[in-house]
């Protein structure tokens, strides 16, 4: 069953209930204004009657013959042996109580009966004479009428109900229709999806953004939207790999071949083949960190660490690599802890330093800085490198990104998976890392991490 007909027969048979609500408590109010009417029509009878009644000498009660009465009005007196001792009207000579139930009332009480296939109202009051209830007079009109009026009111509620739930599950029906068929166009876009491996489709908004349809529409795009950025990514990622294993499987192979033509050991070939297997031992450890930081299997060892120790410790080590090439500058440190894995934060000191290095020409310089924001730790890494081009700026965070405009291939250049895993440990130990460039005039990474 769609889901347009569910809702269509909910509601339905939710407007079906509201209706047969209302239709009831309108029979019962209009039953009780008609019984209304006829009981104070029998009280203001009664009332003659009893001014008719009278104890003959056998105490039997009986009734004086009125001058003017209601023809509908018939009344019969009951003694308290179950004998009908008088009796008034059109249903005088019937030999059945009007209210069997009541021939020995203690209570006047009004009361409907069915007697002999006729439907009456019934008021029944006891008779007391010298403070004893000596009998009991039953005073009935036919509601004949009143079921009349009854049994139409119930027709014409039936009607109404029933033409109210087909109307209402008519307008359900087409409204429901116009409100799902944003629905249709999000299963025809994922059938396309599925069929044609097109992540590029989007649906198109049909009504209000604001209304709950239209925000599922606008979920649905935004995951198309992302989906479609994963994939691309894949597709990217699956070519850098493939690009940076060939290169060092390619130098490999061509080293091998040329021994094995040449038919005895060559140490430049050797020492070429262990440089591109270190190569390739550095790339599939960079993934596999990758790999193991975005499944969150990546341990963090969380303790202080005195900071200042820390890039004192990084700056000493940097300064060796360096060499001649690059002068190494430690600025301004302030003595701060902050919480955090020692080693993954050496980490990041040292692929940014390296980088620094790498990509500074020769005489160049890097500087080192820690300082005390607020609360919060800030360690900036500065190099007088040609910097990095603005198009290329919010992208060196992404795996195998590199900007070849500053940054040649080479057996020196990285695989552009340092600053991806430095963003990710940053982010994880509560900090964030920003960059700022400008071609010809260097680079500065600044790291920000909470204080401990």
């Amino acid at each position: 069953m769609s889901l347009r007909l569910r809702l269509t027969l909910l509601y339905s048979l939710l407007m079906g209930g509201v209706l047969l609500i209302f239709g009831g408590a309108a029979y019962i109010l209009v039953n009780n204004v008609l019984l209304s009417r006829v009981d104070n029509t029998l009280a203001e009878v009664s009332d003659d009657f009893l001014k008719l009644a009278y104890a003959n000498p056998l105490g039997q009660v009986k009734l004086k013959t009125p001058e003017k009465m209601d023809v509908d009005i018939s009344v019969q007196v009951w003694g308290l042996d179950d004998k009908l001792q008088d009796s008034f009207g059109p249903l005088a000579k019937s030999k059945f109580a009007f209210d069997p139930l009541h021939k020995r009332a203690v209570y006047a009480s009004f009361r409907e009966t069915n007697i002999n296939k006729m439907h009456l109202r019934v008021l029944t009051i006891p008779l007391l004479h010298n403070d004893k209830r000596v009998a009991v007079i039953q005073i009935a009109t036919s509601l004949d009428s009143v079921v009349s009026a009854r049994t139409y009111l119930l027709t014409v509620l039936f009607v109404v109900w029933l033409y109210g739930v087909i109307i209402a599950g008519i307008a359900s029906w087409f409204t429901l229709g116009q409100a799902l068929e944003p629905l249709k166009s999000i299963v025809e876009a994922a059938e396309h999806i599925n069929r044609a491996d097109d992540l590029s489709r989007r649906i198109p908004q049909l009504g209000s953004e604001q209304d709950e349809i239209g925000s599922l529409i606008g979920t649905f795009n935004k995951t198309l939207e992302r989906l479609e950025v994963l994939f691309t990514s894949q597709q990217r990622f699956l070519a850098d790999v493939s690009h940076e294993l060939r290169t060092p499987l390619t130098v490999v192979k061509g080293n091998v071949d040329l021994m094995r033509h040449m038919k005895q050991f060559d140490s430049e070939s050797l020492t070429s083949i262990d440089q591109e297997a270190g190569r390739l031992t550095r790339l599939v450890g960079g993934l596999l960190l990758l790999a193991q930081a975005e499944s969150g299997k990546l341990p963090l060892n969380f303790r202080l660490v005195e900071l200042d120790l820390l890039i004192t410790e990084v700056f000493q080590e940097m300064r060796v690599i360096a060499g001649n090439k690059v002068h190494v500058h430690l600025n301004e440190i302030d003595q701060m802890l902050v919480s955090g894995d020692r080693d993954r934060l050496k980490q990041v000191l040292i692929n940014l330093i390296a980088n620094a290095i790498q990509y500074t020409p020769q005489n160049g310089d890097v500087f080192l800085s820690l300082a005390k924001v607020g609360n919060q730790a800030r360690i900036v890494c500065r190099d007088t490198g040609p910097g990095i081009p603005a198009e290329d700026l919010p992208h060196i965070f992404e795996r195998f990104y590199r900007a070849e405009k500053s940054r040649t291939r080479g057996h020196s250049t990285g695989f552009g998976l340092g600053l991806s895993i430095t963003k990710w440990i940053v982010e994880h130990h509560g900090g964030r890392i920003e960059v700022a460039s400008k071609e010809g005039q260097g680079t500065t990474f600044a790291i920000w991490l909470p204080l401990a």
